[in-house]
């Protein structure tokens, strides 16, 4: 009985008058023990080829604008050093994704492309560089999907690194959120944009501690959400602010305006008497002027209730808000100057600014806006599609896309079925949208000739086979 205790168990039989351990299982024993159910974790998804087919279109939309501007592009591992990450997040730290021990080092999924990037800068020594960044990060967030909340997602950034003349590429981020949200027709929206100097200016003329600047400014933050009632509370009841002190607060984070807010906060002598405050409403006397040269200043407002609960701002901050029927936040950035030299062995500071597009949002409007309208999506980019209707043409069809590949043209052969009629396979190039279909049958052959046929009016041309590229890139055009 002992040998075959042990056998079954790999233990000795307990003794006699005592009861034998039940072992823990272990985690993975636990998972095998469960009900497969097969589908993505919580919080992130898949997207098919007509999904696909739309992100693309907004990715190439967004890069082309970065372009424009001038920016590289490159790329940071999807895992930073937990150390790395830690301590710039503020109250949203808790949000980061751990990832267990490797080899010694203590890892965590990146929360945003901005800090991995000062780290880039810092490690490599980079002094000036104008960058953007297309990737996924991840926040250990409660989703909510339908508005295009996630826990995997990707973010848009384009950044500024380096010595520019004050304010420039600060107003230049602005209006490259402007010709994004025109460009992608995203209805009516207006850029919110502020200063760090200028809160933290109305928080000591309120009386708030410095100590407490950052986390009574993410409580401020929550005011594009919540009412001030609500946050109020916050400041008084969680966080230990005098009612008083939360009054003042409240008087200033609901100005809102343009150039003539900053008159109005000018007038304001216990304010404008504060350094940081002047230096920050200085500052966004710039930022509206250099918003009016390049065009966008009628989508500008300078918002005081804006903060941007990051840690590591230190300028000018910005948020872009959709205001028609799909309203909510799409794109948010600032200056944040000492970030780089948190990670520089001599605390050597590269100055920076950046903006994310919020690129999950959008998707989610536009992916909404195609189910409505009905309106068939082109999955793919196949211009021409080669068939035939008769027997034995397998080899023909093969060696004809050959050359269309050959020339640069996107082409595929109807594959399907050796023998399928024509009729299925022009109702396949219909319903996939490919502009041209060529089909090659015996008098084709014969001829040395092939059937174009433009399927939008089902005209046919009869091409010779040397001029069948330069023919259809003609009727592509």
């Amino acid at each position: 009985m002992k040998a075959q205790f042990k056998a079954a168990t790999g233990q000795d039989p307990p003794a006699a008058g005592t009861t034998a351990k039940v072992p823990k299982k272990t985690a993975a024993e636990k998972t095998s023990s469960q009900k497969f159910e097969l589908k993505t974790p919580k919080g992130m998804r898949d997207y098919g080829p007509a999904e696909m087919a739309v992100r693309q279109k907004v990715f190439s939309t967004i890069v082309g604008v970065f372009k424009r501007h001038g920016a590289v592009t490159l790329e940071t591992p999807v895992m930073e050093l937990k150390a790395t990450l830690t301590g710039k997040y503020g109250e949203d730290s808790k949000l980061i994704y751990d990832v267990m021990d490797q080899g010694g080092e203590m890892l965590a999924l990146r929360y945003d492309l901005t800090v991995p990037f000062a780290r880039y800068v810092a490690q490599n020594k980079i002094k000036r560089i104008k960058r953007y960044h297309i990737a996924r990060v991840y926040r250990r967030d409660n989703p909510a999907m339908s508005r295009g909340r996630y826990r995997e997602f990707y973010q848009c950034d384009i950044d500024f690194a380096g010595t520019y003349a004050p304010l420039v590429p600060d107003s230049e981020c602005v209006a490259i959120v402007h010709t994004i949200l025109t460009q992608l027709e995203m209805g009516p929206f207006v850029i919110k944009v502020n200063h760090r100097k200028v809160l933290d200016g109305m928080f000591a003329v309120a009386g708030v501690p410095a100590a407490q600047f950052r986390t009574i400014s993410s409580s401020v933050d929550k005011l594009d959400k919540e009412p001030w009632e609500n946050v109020r509370a916050e400041m008084v009841g969680e966080k230990g602010l005098s009612g008083e002190v939360a009054d003042r607060i409240g008087k200033y984070v609901q100005l809102s305006g343009g150039l003539d807010l900053i008159t109005t906060l000018r007038g304001d002598a216990a304010l404008y008497g504060n350094a940081s405050a002047k230096e920050g409403i200085d500052d966004m006397e710039i930022l509206l002027k250099y918003c009016d040269i390049l065009g966008v200043l009628g989508n500008v407002r300078f918002d005081c209730s804006l903060a941007r609960g990051l840690d590591y701002y230190t300028g000018v901050i910005y948020e872009a808000v959709l205001t028609g029927a799909e309203a909510g936040s799409v794109a948010g950035g600032g200056r944040y100057d000492n970030l780089v030299g948190m990670f520089d062995s001599s605390g050597q500071q590269v100055p920076c600014v950046g903006v994310s597009i919020g690129i999950e949002r959008l998707f989610a409007i536009l992916q909404k806006r195609v189910e409505e309208s009905n309106i068939a999506v082109r999955e793919s980019e196949t211009d021409v599609m080669v068939m035939s209707g008769e027997k034995g043409m397998l080899d023909e069809r093969l060696r004809l896309c050959a050359e269309l590949w050959k020339a640069g043209i996107r082409a595929e052969g109807y594959f399907n079925k050796a023998n399928d009629n024509l009729l299925s396979q022009f109702q396949a190039c219909e319903k996939a949208l490919v502009p041209l279909a060529v089909i090659i049958g015996g008098d084709e052959l014969k001829n040395n000739v092939v059937t174009v046929r433009k399927m939008g009016t089902r005209e046919d041309f009869k091409v010779p086979r040397g001029e069948l590229a330069d023919k259809i890139k003609a009727l592509l055009a």
